[in-house]
């Protein structure tokens, strides 16, 4: 199979079968400047779970609130990394804190990251992988 015949084009993205169709179809017709800044903004985002420790946090966050100390026993990882990569979460409003005493609290923040976890927990964790 060709390099050609495996990239859809642009009526194939349009026409794609799945839960989201009506959105696919909805955003491929929106005008060019929109697009643009739609697409920017799923970059970002992408951008944002484009790094594993990011990920993990977001997957066991998934489950449930946890604090920094949790995270930390949970992905193996000294207190300034896992402080690291939730300050870039918090930035671009993936998750979100609360402070109780001296322990501050983290929780997703934004559906969009639970929908993604949730997809790529069906695409790499589930049942897909099987397939």
């Amino acid at each position: 199979m060709t390099a050609e015949a495996q990239t859809p084009d642009f009526e194939d993205v349009r026409t794609l079968g799945t839960a989201d169709q009506a959105a696919t179809t909805e955003c491929a017709l929106r005008p060019l400047d929109d697009m643009v800044q739609q697409a920017q903004a799923a970059a970002t985002f992408l951008k944002a779970l484009a790094h594993e420790g990011r990920l993990l946090i977001l997957c066991y966050l998934s489950s449930g609130e946890k604090s920094v100390t949790e995270l930390e026993n949970l992905l193996g990882s000294r207190q300034a990394a896992v402080s690291q990569q939730l300050a870039r979460l918090r930035l671009e409003g993936l998750v979100t804190c609360r402070r109780e005493g001296k322990t501050i609290y983290y929780s997703l923040g934004d559906p969009r990251a639970a929908r993604t976890i949730g997809l790529m927990y069906d695409m790499f964790c589930g049942q897909a992988v099987e397939g």
